[in-house]
């Protein structure tokens, strides 16, 4: 078919009809919204979809016809289903040719013109986004055609509409065209209007059709110019005037009377000093256009203006002349009921969310967002990073599928191997030029007034060719001074920065050091990590190490978390947040839409808490006793923070106890300049004090801002100052009389005054223990046993990708056999002591997979005290084939159910993991068993606290088991719940979870990092479980009711 005779959804020739070139984003008084129920019908195909536009006559509504709400997305309201892709095209590639199969919406309602608006105004339809490509009707004549499904498009109506009496508005709107080819992004497929609808009227004759604020500062970036470039229609002897203020004061005016000669206008105020716009100091001044015409105002626009500079300078993105640091995360429109219609209220929480934890910088992944978001980002301080509505990166599988590249290949090796034969596809196809170009048009024109856009970004994961080339070039031309991002072009010939995505901490260092670096070192392009520590369900990990690196090169200016939010959506039937697959779509990438610092909810998960504290913009170093802080804020000192201070001391058994507290002085310290804090002067008396003495300073706000309330914090930082004397250690039950033991064929039974404990002699384990006639506990029906050396625990999402020839994945874990390790005992004796009335139990064994070779050779003493309290020491030698690296190493414990409350020393409140646990704090803690766990969208281990030194898992009386380490530095690591690993495993949503009836207790003496290998660097190499000769020892006795 020639591309004349294309319906324009699949015409490359034909990106739109009728629409008004693209403006800066105002809404004027002028305005009705026609968000709300329409009418609506569901077909399979265009040509099975009501025909419109054949006559003047309204629609035929018949059975067929139901009601759908606008904004929103038809998937979500019954018709058809959501599709999830993160990399592959959900239908065959041949661009641009589509489905046969292409759902369409035809969407119909009736409006009015308001009878106060101006008889003579123009009028307009304004669409802020609709997926993927639609036709207009109004009162059944066409009235336009656009695509570009995160751009917005306006369609001048005012001939066809009726502005006495009522009219009937079409959409019909197709779920595919040959735009989606380079829409594919990862996020849901969801299709229809999902963003608002606008009738506008506008001045009939004199009006101003667009305009483009620039804020200039001189070169000490003290007094500034503000220049105003406005395109108007019919300008001729009309009066365009500037009017700034700062709240209700004036600060300056400027008018000027046009001709017909020219439909642009530029005029300038100069502005003496004006407050700066800044992420951390966002002020923003108002200004007014006015457009009058025989002394009559005929358009009055109003917008929010925050001056500020950006420029490269010296090889760093620069504003207001000093460099960013940018410590962003990626964000997608996502709501969980209504997908990307998302609600102002709900975007708003999310960028307060992320103000509240440190975060100053977004990438509006990977399209144009709402337009108000950019409003709040202004108002907030914000450094955005706004993006083209461009990506096609399925096409990397259509070339490197049928060449059978693996996917643990080096992704380097991968993109050197597929990329230039994927760009040919539409990236460096001259033929799709004009469609880059319209989504760069569309991108800048509309955003370009506000003070939070610092660069734009030519799309994501879409190779590199010519058209890209030519994205930059318009860029520049309408632009110059906004930087260009794009991390496709690995070599910046068409971006003012380098940008890479999830590398090591080894290939990062390289690139920084040498990529673009002159012989003397010096550069002209800073780097940026676009997409960085994939925040995959527990993670994610590397935080601290990414960070470091951000501090070590200047050049290396920070980045953008990858990413907000998980992007589940609620499925009413199954009761849970769906990922790919859940709604029946094929083919999917099952959970990898799942990879957010918030759950679904947008509710903060235990990843964003670390990333709050990874990124405060205040650093503590401790050396020779005083302590040191840094301002790593690129703008203010730290006057608006006040600094408080607690001495606390915490003992063996008890609660903690409030040494001293009060407010610290913060001395003058300028960004990115060191001072140092002095400390309370009391500090050394409690040298002596009993137990850990640790010192905690807090930053909190001095009084409340925008996106937050007074004493919200900041930063903080804690250290134990001394390490008093111990209290001693009491146990439980009384130390007189005799161990009675029973030695039967099977079992050793050893009683003492109020307690019972019995081992197993065919496996060698705890198997009972019992303490004032209650059960302390229990035997498992899977191991035999109450108590167990572990090796397993259940795997995260970091866990899941990989090959059995990549360490640390849970294919790798597996293909050992790590999680089904059997036990065969090897010897079992035991003995009392005369001296201390103890009994010492000694098992040999060997704990190995069925199938391989290589296996665990166990030595176990069990040393039981007359109080009845458990001395267990492990002694672990790996022979044969062994793996590099397991998950854990510990003890399995399993409790009765009545103990469910827990009390410790340690890491808290939340979860703690190697390279996971910078948020977490030293303190006593108590939570229920339940309280422990996080709910994890997707299920998977969760729960871990570390650097405990003692654990207290009771009845609500507090009646149960203690346990510490006698080992090594004596801290360790648990958790506790009702899910066993197994079931954690295989469990899809948090609904199919099967509580067993009883506390699962893990002890563990070390315990794997997260890492990020869901996409990217896996764990740590010195965080890993390595699997070699290990021992450990841990003691439990029991706890008496209080």
């Amino acid at each position: 078919m020639s591309a004349p005779d294309k319906p324009d959804y699949a015409n490359l020739e034909v990106l739109h009809r009728n629409r008004l070139p693209t403006r800066a984003y105002w809404i004027p008084e002028t305005s009705t919204l026609l968000n709300g129920e329409w009418d609506f019908h569901y077909a399979l195909s265009p040509l099975e979809a009501p025909e419109v536009g054949k006559s003047s006559s309204q629609l035929h509504l018949d059975e067929t016809w139901t009601h759908i709400n606008v904004p929103g997305h038809w998937q979500l309201q019954g018709h058809g289903r959501p599709h999830y892709t993160n990399v592959i095209y959900p239908f065959p590639v041949c661009p641009p040719e589509i489905p046969t199969e292409n759902p369409t919406g035809t969407y119909r309602r009736a409006f009015t013109v308001p009878p106060a608006w101006d008889s003579s105004s123009q009028l307009r339809l304004r669409f802020e986004g609709v997926d993927s490509s639609y036709h207009v009707w109004v009162n059944g004549e066409f009235a336009g055609y656009s695509q570009g499904s995160r751009n917005a498009a306006e369609f001048d109506v005012g001939s066809l509409v009726d502005r006495s009496s009522s009219n009937e508005l079409v959409v019909q709107v197709y779920q595919w065209c040959e735009g989606s080819y380079i829409e594919d992004q990862d996020q849901w497929w969801l299709s229809g209007i999902f963003r608002d609808v606008y009738l506008i009227a506008f001045p009939a004759d004199a009006r101003i059709e667009d305009f483009f604020i620039k804020t200039d500062l001189d070169n000490n970036y003290c007094d500034a110019t503000l220049l105003v470039e406005a395109t108007l229609s019919s300008p001729a002897d009309s009066r365009l005037t500037l009017t700034l203020r700062d709240g209700s004061e004036k600060i300056a005016s400027v008018a000027d009377t046009l001709d017909s000669g020219s439909p642009t206008c530029k005029l300038e105020i100069p502005v003496k000093n004006p407050k700066k716009w800044t992420a951390e100091t966002p002020f923003l001044y108002e200004l007014t256009l006015v457009l009058s015409k025989d002394s009559k105002v005929v358009q009055t626009i109003v917008q929010r203006v925050g001056f500020r500079k950006v420029e490269i300078k010296n090889g760093l993105i620069t504003v207001n002349g000093k460099p960013l640091l940018l410590r962003g995360a990626n964000r997608h429109d996502h709501h969980p009921r209504f997908g990307r219609s998302v609600p102002l209220d709900f975007m708003r929480d999310d960028l307060l969310l992320m103000k509240q934890h440190n975060i100053n910088a977004l990438r509006t992944s990977h399209y144009p967002a709402h337009p108000r978001l950019y409003d709040i980002a202004d108002e907030l301080g914000l450094w955005v990073m706004d993006e083209a509505d461009l990506e096609c990166h399925g096409f990397y599988d259509a070339v490197a599928r049928p060449l059978d590249i693996p996917e643990e290949m080096d992704y380097e090796e991968r993109k050197a191997l597929t990329f230039p034969q994927a760009a040919k596809f539409t990236s460096d196809n001259p033929a799709w030029k004009e469609a880059y170009v319209d989504r760069m048009r569309q991108l800048i024109q509309r955003d370009k007034n506000h003070a939070s856009v610092v660069m734009w970004s030519l799309g994501n994961e879409a190779f590199y060719g010519c058209n890209h080339a030519a994205m930059y070039d318009y860029a520049k031309s309408v632009d110059p001074e906004r930087p260009v991002h794009y991390e496709g072009d690995v070599k910046a010939v068409s971006t003012d920065m380098y940008s890479y995505m999830y590398p090591s901490m080894e290939r990062l260092s390289k690139w920084v050091e040498t990529e673009g670096v002159k012989d003397d070192g010096t550069f002209s392009k800073p780097v940026v990590l676009c997409e960085y520590a994939h925040a995959m369900g527990n993670g994610p990990g590397w935080l601290e190490d990414y960070q470091n690196m951000f501090r070590k090169y200047p050049r290396l200016q920070g980045g953008f978390i990858w990413e907000w939010a998980n992007h589940g959506l609620w499925h009413p039937q199954g009761g849970f947040y769906g990922y790919g697959g859940d709604f029946g779509d094929e083919p999917n990438d099952a959970t990898f839409v799942m990879d957010g610092l918030c759950n679904s909810e947008h509710k903060p998960t235990p990843g964003l808490l670390e990333l709050k504290k990874v990124f405060q913009p205040v650093k503590f170093e401790l050396e020779d006793g005083k302590l040191f802080v840094t301002n790593e804020y690129d703008f203010v000192d730290l006057n608006h923070l006040s600094a408080t201070y607690r001495i606390e001391t915490f003992g063996n058994r008890n609660s903690s106890a409030l040494l001293a507290s009060g407010d610290l002085e913060i001395p003058q310290v300028k960004p990115w300049s060191r001072a140092q804090l002095q400390l309370p002067p009391e500090l050394g008396k409690y040298k002596d004090t009993p137990g850990e003495i640790y010192l905690t300073v807090r930053f909190a706000l001095r009084s409340g801002v925008n996106w937050a309330s007074d004493f919200h914090e900041i930063a903080w930082w804690q250290s134990k100052i001394f390490d008093g004397p111990k209290a001693p250690s009491v146990a439980v039950g009384p130390m007189t009389g005799a161990i009675t033991a029973e030695d039967t064929r099977a079992t050793l039974n050893l009683s003492g005054a109020d307690w019972t404990l019995t081992l197993d002699k065919v496996r060698g384990y705890v198997v009972g223990w019992t303490h004032a006639g209650q059960a302390l506990v229990e035997i498992d029906s899977n191991t035999r046993a109450a108590i167990i050396p572990a090796f397993w625990r259940a795997p995260t999402d970091n866990d899941r990708p990989g090959d059995i020839d990549i360490p640390g994945s849970l294919p790798y874990w597996k293909h050992y056999g790590v999680d089904a390790l059997t036990s065969q005992l090897r010897q079992f004796t035991w003995k009392k002591h005369e001296a201390t009335g103890s009994v010492e139990v000694n098992v040999h064994s060997y704990l190995s997979p069925p199938i391989l070779g290589w296996g665990y050779r166990v030595a176990i003493t069990y040393t039981i005290s007359l109080a009845g309290s458990l001395s267990i020491q492990v002694k672990v030698h790996p022979e044969g084939p062994i793996p590099e690296n397991i998950p854990r190493l510990g003890l399995n414990i399993r409790l009765p159910k009545r103990l469910s409350h827990t009390k410790w020393f340690g890491l808290g409140p939340g979860e703690s993991y190697p390279d996971k646990k910078s948020a977490q704090r030293i303190g006593i803690w108590t939570k229920t068993v339940e309280e422990l766990e996080y709910p994890y969208d997707v299920p998977q281990e969760n729960g871990n606290r570390m650097d405990t030194r003692w654990l207290m898992v009771g009845d609500a009386y507090c009646a149960g088991v203690e346990a510490t380490m006698l080992s090594g530095s004596g801290t360790f690591s648990w958790n506790a719940g009702r899910y066993s690993a197994k079931e954690l495993e295989n469990a899809k949503h948090p609904c199919d979870l099967v509580a067993e009836d009883a506390t699962l207790l893990c002890l563990s003496s070390k315990v794997a990092g997260v890492g990020t290998a869901a996409c990217g660097p896996g764990v740590r190499d010195d965080l890993q479980v390595k699997v070699e000769d290990d021992e450990f020892e841990f003691f439990l006795q029991p706890t008496a009711s209080r």
